[in-house]
């Protein structure tokens, strides 16, 4: 118990400490204690509760975690969401054909009949926070192993979750914060009947696509809209044509004010993962090597499907998505190391860790717990290297092609037919076949043939061999002396393979008895490579990589617990684990570079600017040109000016895509979406100079959906204020 009477201790010092405005992702529970005198004196005019509150309606009840990995805002007292473009992507490429290309034209609703349902898409609402700490650390000793740690975390979280007071509709989670040093329990309710209302072409939604994604300034309109449907009872239900559109106990209004240089914002939503709180030799990693491998590999996969999409409209529509995917965080990790570079992230890091050890030293108590912690986490890291890197190189090669992921299920076939013969091969076949069709949707035998010939060769030639499957290196090598081709003998592979091939697969294999399919399904080549390089990484990197990765974990829990033990003048604030969080800052713009300083808004001027007619990335829709043209903005204009995206310092990540940007009354004002190309290193250092979140100004949001679409009676059901003519 004294152990858990330290953590508690120390939690409670942390909150009177000081930290810079904008970094920080916030619990909004906690707002009141730690954080609302600092944002008002910064400019907000609405209270914490107003914030967060179990008691009536808050903030935090118009926001919702959109399908689990972005955020999405409640705008209307029917049920009506927006999040981004992006979000919404999949959506909207599910329900496009060549017929209806809704990524190419855009969809509009014009009634609730013609909203379009999406099986599988789900939205999540917070119901309330609970600091379940003590419950969850009952028992745990500092001289237990990580799975013994674990196992009894685990016990008392179940025990927790199934006492937990709550509806029959709700549902409870348990997640752990600062490293494992802290749990918080969270209530939610699920709503599984989300429809799509509406969203722009990819000429607006995602104007500038891979140009100007990471960048600033922007001008894309990144939004899309959505309606959740309940019961008639206001509660979650299943889809039926007969739900009705959900009622909330909050929804966000739309200030058509705009905002200004040095206006406080926040940022409301789920950010997936921060790593703050690191170790100097893991950044330098990241900046040296494993970020410039993720890059290399994505850059030869990026380049093969973009010279496909180009050229072929249906391979367009099945891969936009899936590029989109893979590019995002491809142009963020070049950022990334561009930013820690930049700002000197590594000596940073070494002169805190300095300061730390020298505190340390000076103190016989904390030299006993925290003195080796530091050279420890050091050493062990250097161990992890070459592991974490054939980690990165299997994970992102293996993933990127998809005839790995047709083996993957045929694979489960396999082990259930081990397991329970002709019975379990029937069960997951039923599996299986679903899992394939929606696969097969979106694959092309072309593209993956010409990703699994580059992508191999990276695979074979670009890491130690005692990371490299055998029967990999085994197809390498030519077939006869004569043989001179180099690379992966991919033509023969997918010409021999019965996985490519949809119909020949569901025919010849699947269609067959389950003793005859396993037998074809074992001895294709394509399953045979793909079982041993699942095996050559599971036991050459996996298995030792595993045990480090338990050793960095405890170290870094203990760093984490002596930082807010020793640093006592900083305020520490939990990484990103796509829990509801709010930060806060100012509009601003930044000095990119010498010489390049960036203003905080951009307009219709310069999307104008950057149009090209025809142009993959950079067309403009003629309405939208006829539209600038007359400068038919209405109220949505300011000046006789079409604002379009602004910046500001609110400290934000990936599953912040969508999150509401809010005024300093708590109005919405605009959707965020990027972060600048510069400051991207803000999920491992956060620097107030150049890190800044971009976001589309909502009164361009207004603007495409009443004038543009025509779709004015989705505008009348928003709550339109003039928060700045009080």
């Amino acid at each position: 118990m004294r152990y858990l009477k330290t953590v508690f201790v120390v939690f409670l010092l942390f909150s009177v400490s000081l930290v810079k405005g904008e970094e920080g992702m916030w619990l909004p529970f906690l707002l009141e204690k730690l954080n609302e005198k600092q944002m008002k004196s910064l400019g907000m005019k609405i209270s914490a509760k107003d914030i967060y509150s179990i008691n009536k309606g808050s903030l935090k009840d118009a926001i919702v975690s959109f399908g689990g990995f972005c955020t999405g805002n409640v705008v209307s007292s029917r049920g009506l969401v927006l999040t981004n473009h992006h979000c919404g992507f999949d959506a909207v490429q599910n329900h496009s054909t060549l017929d209806h290309n809704y990524i190419r034209d855009g969809f509009w609703a014009k009634n609730n009949a013609q909203e379009l349902p999406n099986p599988k898409l789900f939205v999540t609402f917070i119901v309330r926070i609970d600091d379940v700490s003590k419950q969850v650390l009952n028992g745990i000793t500092a001289s237990m192993s990580e799975s013994e740690r674990q196992s009894v975390a685990d016990r008392n979280s179940a025990e927790l979750i199934n006492t937990v007071k709550k509806e029959k509709y709700q549902s409870a989670l348990i997640k752990p914060f600062f490293e494992g040093n802290q749990y918080f329990l969270f209530v939610t309710e699920t709503y599984n009947d989300v429809r799509l209302v509406g969203a722009p072409p990819s000429s607006i939604g995602n104007f500038g696509k891979d140009t100007d994604n990471w960048m600033w300034p922007r001008h894309t309109g990144d939004f899309s809209i959505f309606r959740i449907y309940a019961g008639k009872d206001n509660k979650p239900a299943a889809y039926a044509a007969d739900n009705v559109p959900y009622v909330p106990k909050k929804s966000f209004s739309i200030s058509l004010d705009g905002v200004a240089e040095n206006d406080f914002t926040m940022v409301f939503g789920f950010p997936g993962k921060t790593m703050e709180y690191l170790h100097s030799e893991v950044v330098d990693q990241i900046v040296k090597v494993n970020d410039p491998a993720k890059i290399a590999i994505r850059n030869k996969a990026l380049t093969v499907i973009d010279s496909f999409m180009r050229k072929d409209e249906q391979i367009k529509i099945q891969y936009a998505a899936k590029y989109t995917t893979m590019s995002n965080p491809w142009k963020k990790w070049q950022g990334e190391v561009l930013g820690l570079t930049r700002t000197n992230a590594v000596d940073k890091k070494k002169s805190y860790e300095r300061d730390f050890q020298k505190r340390v030293d000076a103190n016989p108590q904390w030299k006993g717990k925290y003195g080796n912690v530091l050279n420890d986490l050091q050493t062990t890291y250097i161990e992890l290297m070459p592991y974490g890197l054939a980690r990165d190189y299997y994970l992102e090669i293996s993933s990127k092609i998809e005839i790995f992921a047709i083996a993957a299920q045929l694979n489960s076939l396999i082990k259930a037919y081990e397991k329970d013969t002709d019975k379990g091969y029937a069960d997951q076949l039923v599996k299986v076949k679903q899992k394939l069709d929606d696969l097969f949707k979106e694959y092309s035998p072309a593209v993956d043939r010409k990703l699994f010939g580059i992508l191999m060769e990276m695979y074979l030639k670009d890491q130690p061999g005692e990371f490299v499957s055998m029967y990999a290196s085994d197809l390498h090598k030519p077939q006869d002396k004569k043989d001179e081709r180099t690379g992966m003998q991919e033509n023969l592979l997918y010409n021999e393979s019965i996985l490519p091939n949809k119909e020949k697969l569901y025919k010849d294999c699947l269609g067959k008895d389950p003793k005859q399919a396993i037998a074809l399904i074992s001895n294709d080549k394509a399953m045979r490579l793909y079982l041993d390089m699942v095996d050559t990484y599971n036991t050459r990197v996996n298995a030792r990589l595993n045990p480090i990765q338990n050793r960095i974990n405890q170290l870094q829990r203990t760093y984490m617990q002596a930082q807010m033990e020793v640093m006592k003048e900083k305020r520490f604030y939990p990484d990103a684990n796509s829990t509801l969080r709010l930060t806060y800052g100012k509009v601003k713009g930044f000095q990119a570079r010498d010489a390049v300083k960036y203003d905080y808004y951009s307009y219709m001027e310069g999307l104008m600017e950057k149009y090209k007619p025809g142009d993959y990335e950079f067309d403009v829709p003629e309405k939208l040109r006829e539209l600038y043209q007359k400068k038919d903005f209405d109220q949505y204009g300011k000046n006789g000016k079409m604002p379009v995206c602004f910046i500001a310092t609110n400290h934000t990540t990936g599953g912040n895509s969508g999150s509401p940007a809010l005024d300093a009354y708590g109005n919405l004002v605009g959707l965020n979406f990027d972060r600048a190309w510069e400051g991207t290193m803000s999920d491992i250092n956060y620097d107030p100079s150049i890190c800044r979140n971009i976001m589309v100004d909502i009164r361009f949001v207004l603007f495409i959906i009443d004038k543009y679409a025509g779709a004015g009676h989705l505008v009348k059901e928003m709550k339109l204020v003039h928060p700045k003519r009080k």
